[in-house]
C-alpha cells in the first residue's frame, strides 16, 4: 500500500536530497554488508594500511573484488534507482549521496553533476600513486589467471576506486553533499541502517535546518529515534519509494 504521507512529500519537494544505501540495490541482486547474511559475516574487511604493506592482504582483498565484480556484471538497476532518476527529470533533485559502490545510480541514468558517490565506485581502478584510473575488466582477468595482485604501468599499486576501510572519505565529495544538504527542501534515506559515519550524518544536516526527514528501509536504523525523523517507512525500499513516486509524479 502506498503511503500517503510520502507521496504528499515528495509532490511538495523541490529540491530533494536523495541519501541511498546497500538496501537499495539488494533486489538488484547485490547482497548487503551488515545484514545477518550480509558480506561481512564470510568476509572480512581488508584495510587501507594492510592493503599497502602486505601481498596476501592485497590478493585477498581482490578475491573479494573479484567476487564482487561477477556480481555485478549480472546487477540492473532496480525500480528504486528509476524512480530517483524521474526524480531528478520532474526537476525535483538537487542531489544523489550514495554510499553505494555499485554504480547502480550512474547506470540508471542518474546525471554525473547530482550524483555523489561518497565511498567512490567499482567500476574504475585507481594507482595509489600516479592516481591514473582504468577499466576494472581487464585487471580482473588478469588476477583471475594469476592471482597476483595487478600493478599500474608505473609500478603502483592498484585497487578500486573506492574508500576502503582505514580511508577518509574524499573531502570535495562530503563539502559537495553538505552542499546540497544545505539547499535541500527534503531529504528521503533509503535502504541505509544509518550507522556509518560521517556519510550518516549528511542527512541530520538537512534536518537540522527544519528539513523533513524522511527513512524507508526493512529494519531498523541508527536515526529511528531521531527527533528530527519526520516520516519512518518500514519495509522493501524497491516497493516502498517506487510506488509513492509513480503516484506522485503521476
Amino acid at each position: 500500500m502506498v503511503d500517503a504521507r510520502l507521496v504528499d512529500a515528495l509532490r511538495r519537494a523541490r529540491r530533494m536530497l536523495v541519501f541511498s544505501g546497500a538496501g537499495i540495490s539488494t533486489a538488484s541482486g547485490i547482497p548487503d554488508f551488515r545484514g545477518p547474511n550480509g558480506v561481512w559475516t564470510r568476509r572480512r574487511p581488508v584495510y587501507y594500511d594492510e592493503f599497502l604493506a602486505s601481498e596476501p592482504a592485497r590478493v585477498e582483498y581482490w578475491d573479494y573484488k573479484l567476487e564482487t565484480w561477477d556480481v555485478y556484471q549480472q546487477a540492473r538497476p532496480n525500480a528504486a534507482h528509476d524512480a530517483v532518476v524521474a526524480l531528478e527529470r520532474a526537476g525535483k533533485v538537487e542531489a544523489v549521496v550514495t554510499q553505494n559502490v555499485d554504480g547502480l545510480h550512474r547506470r540508471a541514468g542518474t546525471s554525473p553533476s547530482l550524483l555523489v558517490e561518497l565511498h567512490g565506485t567499482d567500476l574504475l581502478v585507481e594507482c595509489q600513486t600516479c592516481h591514473t584510473t582504468s577499466e576494472p575488466a581487464p585487471h580482473f582477468a588478469c588476477f583471475r589467471e594469476t592471482r597476483r595482485a595487478p600493478r599500474c604501468a608505473c609500478g603502483g599499486l592498484l585497487k578500486a576506486a573506492t574508500v576502503s576501510f582505514g580511508q577518509s572519505l574524499r573531502s570535495a565529495d562530503l563539502e559537495r553533499a553538505a552542499d546540497a544538504a544545505m539547499k535541500a527542501d527534503l531529504v528521503v534515506a533509503l535502504g541505509s541502517t544509518l550507522s556509518v559515519y560521517p556519510a550518516a550524518s549528511v542527512p541530520l544536516i538537512a534536518a537540522g535546518r527544519g528539513t523533513p526527514y524522511v527513512i524507508v528501509n526493512r529494519g531498523p536504523t541508527e536515526h529511528d529515534d531521531h527527533p528530527a525523523v519526520t516520516l519512518r517507512i518500514e519495509g522493501d525500499v524497491t516497493d516502498a519509494f517506487a510506488a509513492a513516486v509513480n503516484e506522485a509524479l503521476a
